[in-house]
Parts: C-alpha cells; structure tokens; sequence
C-alpha cells in the first residue's frame, strides 16, 4: 500500500484514455503533460500513443498496453490487458490516484484492477458523452456502465447535460460533479491576419473540426456551406479526419463546390490553432455533443460557431453562438449568413466568444479544480466514498 500523499506536495497520478483524437483522448493527454510539468509524476496508459503526446515530457512516462491475439478470441480482450498493466503499475509506481477517461471499459478495468489484489486503489471516473449516451445505452454495456460509475471512488462529467443524462439513464446514486473540458487560451488565440471585414481578399473562412464519425455529420456542414457560397465569397476547411471526411469531399463534388472545400491534415494542436486563429466562423452539425470540445477551441481564438442546440452545446456557447435544430441546413446558413454578411454582430460575436473561453474554460482554471480532486480522491476512504 502507497503512503498516504500530502496536502501539498506531488501526486503519483494515472491516467487512461483512448489515444484518439477526440476530445476524451485530448483532454485526458493535456492534463497528463500539465500535471507532469507542475511536478507531478504521471503514468499515461493506453492502447497507443495519444495524438496530443507528441514529444517527450519529464515526468510523464506513457505506458503502452499490449493485447494478445489468440486464436481463440475473437475479439482481443483489452479491458482485461488494461486492468493487469494498471495493477502493475499501480504497484511498480505506487499511484494515489487513477483519472480514467470513459466509462467502458476504462473505469471497469480500474475496479478489477482493484479486485486483483490493490484494495487501496482508488480512481476517478469521467464521463465525456458516448460512453454514455450511445456505449452506455446498449443493453449489452448499460449494467456494467452503472456498475462502473457506483465503483468509482469520484465522477466527473464534462456538462450539466451529461450530468443529467446520466442519472436519467442509470439511476446513478453516485454524486457527479461537473468539470467541463478546457482550452489553452494561450495558444488558441486570435490571429494577425483578422477577419473578413479587415482581410483584402473578403473571402469568408468557414471552418468544421472533428473526427468525422457518422455522429458528426459533416455531410451536413458541406450542405449547409453550399447554400452560404452561393450568396457570399467563401472557401470551408474542413479539419481533421476520420471515417466520413471522404464522403464530405464527394457531397462537396456533387453540389459544385469542392474547388471551394479544403482538407488540409493537421498534425498537431499547434496546427490546429494557426488555422482556427484567422477563421471566420465554425460549423457544426452533430447529432449529439455532450460538451463540443472543438468549438470551444474556435471561441478561444474568437471565432463565432454556429450549431446544432443538442446536448450541451447550450451551456458552452451561453448566448455568445448561434443554434439551429438538427438536420436543418437553411437554418444553419440563415444564421451563418447574419455573422458573415455584417461586420459589426460578427465582431461582438467574435470578442464574447473568446472573452466567454478566457473567463470560464482557461486550462488553468479547470486543471486546478483537478488537481484539487486529485487530492480529495488520494485522501478518501475508499468505502466511505462509495
């Protein structure tokens, strides 16, 4: 059993997220990197190596976990992999406190990893949308999803929302506070270049970033963007990738404005916020959006979105975007059209968006109310939290 860590002092912190870039994956990384460089030492695990852990950090040791294929699985069992390597881990670095990312199977693997003999392991649940609201409401996944949650010694969700959702969903008597996603406003920030109402060229620069999962539907945003670029100057990028981004190039062709739609890939977080900083207006067409971590982005670099009202997108946004219902393309252009075609309501859009990031969603800010549950986790008795 690991000594009991100070008030004050550093924490030995594990980490388990995907490693993909959605915002789960992305949000779970920098609290890893920030937590490293404030002293800490982390341990990251997952399956491969996360998109945002682009280079070494001192203090922050990635663990990868590895699966084997045996014949006679079908599929390989990476819940238990993962409890085995957390358990290990857990006692090579002696860690007061887990911080898994999703509920299925991460917060799982983390209660058998307790049960393998590391009764004082203790971990923190959050909760980031469709471990809930899709993973979690199949039937074959819902009763371990409750089990999971009334096991974790704390859980966090990333909105009200989800908050909210979950207890409808599963009756969870386990309290969930609600610690919402971050942004380092530092480096989303607003670009030199300006917008189209201070450029030459007066081409509007409509951006979407996601990982192009059918839930996302980019088609959508490609649609909505053709009803904008027939009544104003306007080019769409669209970044990142995923399973859809070929089929959005197709319904670009298809509609006549693919010499208008570009995919450029973007490597890096740093990439990512040079071509948010002089964009113009973000869309997004999701069908469910639990917080909207790629918008927040934009709003840091003071760029006004434009979005489906689901999930907790509302609570993002509060008034600072504008929201359209699901599915409806016209309405989407409508209120895209109002920012791009007036100077002066898309330049108060574009300064409560990112004073709203700056104020409420600040990396600092949300990683201190982390560490703080850090610390109340490392400190709990186990029982008594239950």
């Amino acid at each position: 059993m690991s000594p009991s860590p100070s008030s004050a002092g550093p924490l030995r912190i594990g980490i388990v997220c995907y490693p993909t870039v959605g915002g789960s994956g992305v949000v779970a990384t920098e609290i890893a990197i920030r937590a490293a460089r404030a002293g800490h030492d982390v341990h990251l695990l997952s399956y491969g190596r996360p998109a945002r852990l682009q280079e070494a950090v001192p203090g922050l040791r990635y663990h990868e976990v590895q699966v084997s294929a045996y014949p006679l699985f079908r599929y390989p069992p990476y819940d238990l992999a993962l409890a085995t390597r957390m358990a290990e881990v857990h006692e090579e670095a002696g860690i007061d406190v887990w911080h898994v990312h999703y509920a299925i199977p991460h917060a799982v693997s983390a209660w058998l990893a307790r049960a393998m003999g590391t009764p004082d392991l203790r971990f923190l649940t959050t909760l980031h949308g469709t471990d809930i609201t899709v993973v979690g409401a199949d039937r074959a996944y819902a009763r371990p999803t409750r089990f999971a949650l009334e096991e974790s010694t704390a859980v966090t969700a990333v909105s009200r929302y989800l908050a909210d959702e979950t207890v409808i969903a599963f009756g969870s008597r386990k309290p969930i506070e609600v610690v919402p996603n971050f942004v380092d406003t530092a480096m989303f920030k607003p670009g030199v270049e300006g917008r189209y109402w201070s450029r030459g060229d007066r081409e509007r620069r409509i951006v979407h970033a996601s990982n192009f999962r059918p839930v996302k539907r980019v088609g959508d945003t490609v649609r909505a963007f053709a009803l904008i670029a027939a009544e104003l100057p306007a080019r769409l990028y669209l970044l990142g990738d995923g399973p859809d981004r070929e089929h959005a190039l197709a319904i670009a062709a298809d509609l006549g404005v693919a010499d208008r739609v570009d995919a450029p890939g973007v490597k890096n977080q740093r990439e990512l916020a040079e071509l948010l900083a002089d964009a113009d207006l973000f869309l997004s067409t999701s069908e469910t959006e639990s917080f909207g971590l790629s918008m927040l982005e934009a709003m840091s670099c003071g760029v006004p979105c434009v979005s489906t009202r689901v999930g907790g997108v509302p609570e993002v946004f509060a008034g600072t975007g504008r929201l359209v219902p699901l599915g409806d393309q016209p309405a989407m252009a409508r209120a895209a059209l109002e920012l791009l075609d007036d100077g002066e309501l898309h330049r108060a859009a574009s300064t409560a968006a990112r004073e709203r990031a700056v104020s409420e969603y600040r990396a600092e800010l949300i990683f201190e109310r982390y560490l703080e549950l850090y610390r109340r986790v490392a400190q709990s008795d186990r029982d008594g939290c239950r």
